[in-house]
């Protein structure tokens, strides 16, 4: 029996080994924010040895964005890889897709990926070249604000499956994500403001001032701007600043990191059932979660009730809502059980006790839930 016992526990410490060296292997993330892209992506390439350069876009950033880098001598010798545009495309054909272009142009583990466009393609760019070959170098730059602060920065990549978000995916962080305010220009008033969204999410597990910021900036609604966007690109660096400090502490979620999910639980609740009906942009997604969310924070840990209308008039102002009933809570429920946060038959929530005073792993009964909904559709 001793011996059994002293087995089982050298069996858990050596599990416990090989999953601690898997976190400290993972390459340390650089980001960099530019003001000269031509410099910056040449010395990020640079930086990674590389026999062959494959960039990967969709077809929008292809028409969009790739012009900007085409002239970049570092991005002569780039082999093109397109796929679809939107949140539809980020399946597994597009990702065999990209592996079998890859496999036709003789990648290699020695190769290195630039990924160019918004969260969808940094996702699944990142999901490609980790597994191709068992995993070779990427390098992100984000050409939408929601990509900019949430999804190319944090390791985090992946497909939808199943008709779930982001069912399938790893954690391995790109050797370095770009970050540069001119891709903005080219997006449109509701693609920044789903990125917005998650700039909220970032005040709120932050600071009053930060958070109050972002509720008084209207320069969203004025891309062509050039000093809303120079006043933008330092709140997204901000916002950034957030997102960095909080993987650094906990690269792959077993704690704080969790915060980043305020408004997810839900909000992916309502983009996947949108992916059935007609699709909704992730950060609209995120900004109703954080509706319900923050109703569940003011029942369950106190969240300031005045806090709690001030974003959801926000909220309400510039992003509406998604149009639902009580016929659809079933299905809105059963979709935060298939939730990737959740331990047991639990739903798990991050909610808030205040404006930076984060509360992760809270549940909450499914009255709760569906009182919360009742709010979201009545607000």
């Amino acid at each position: 029996m001793f011996f059994t016992i002293i087995r089982h526990f050298l069996y858990v410490f050596h599990i416990f080994i090989l999953i601690l060296h898997a976190i400290l292997d993972m390459e340390p993330q650089k980001v960099i924010l530019s003001h000269d892209l031509r410099q910056v992506l040449t010395d990020a390439i640079a930086d990674c040895p590389h026999d062959k350069l494959f960039v990967l876009a969709d077809e929008t950033t292809e028409r969009l964005c790739l012009p900007v880098t085409a002239n970049f001598g570092c991005m002569h010798e780039a082999r093109r890889i397109v796929i679809g545009a939107t949140d539809t495309h980020k399946t597994l054909d597009s990702l065999s897709h990209v592996w079998s272009e890859l496999q036709r142009m003789g990648a290699t583990r020695h190769s290195l990926m630039v990924n160019v466009g918004g969260g969808m393609v940094t996702d699944l760019g990142g999901f490609a070249a980790s597994t191709f070959k068992r995993g070779l170098a990427y390098i992100n730059i984000p050409t939408t604000l929601l990509a900019m602060v949430d999804a190319s920065v944090g390791g985090k990549t992946g497909i939808n499956f199943g008709g779930l978000k982001n069912e399938i995916g790893v954690f391995n962080n790109a050797h370095s994500v770009l970050l540069d305010t001119v891709f903005l220009r080219t997006m449109d008033r509701e693609n920044l403001l789903s990125g917005y969204a998650e700039m909220l999410k970032h005040g709120l597990i932050s600071n009053t001032a930060m958070w109050a910021e972002l509720l008084r900036f209207d320069g969203i609604e004025r891309p062509q701007d050039a000093k809303a966007m120079t006043v933008l690109g330092r709140m997204v660096a901000d916002s950034v600043a957030v997102k960095q400090g909080i993987v650094t502490e906990d690269p792959t979620e077993h704690g704080i990191r969790k915060a980043l999910n305020l408004g997810h639980t839900a909000g992916h609740a309502f983009e996947s059932m949108a992916l059935q009906r007609s699709p909704l942009l992730h950060g609209y997604a995120v900004a109703y979660g954080l509706v319900v969310e923050l109703y569940l924070s003011c029942m369950k840990t106190g969240f300031p009730q005045d806090k709690m209308r001030q974003t959801v008039s926000f909220v309400k102002e510039h992003y509406g809502r998604m149009a639902i009933t009580c016929d659809d809570y079933p299905q809105l429920i059963e979709l935060m059980h298939h939730d990737k946060k959740n331990q047991g038959a639990d739903i798990n929530f991050t909610l808030l006790g205040d404006v930076g005073d984060i509360r992760i792993n809270q549940t909450a009964t499914e009255e709760e839930i569906k009182e919360a909904l009742d709010f979201y559709r009545e607000y």
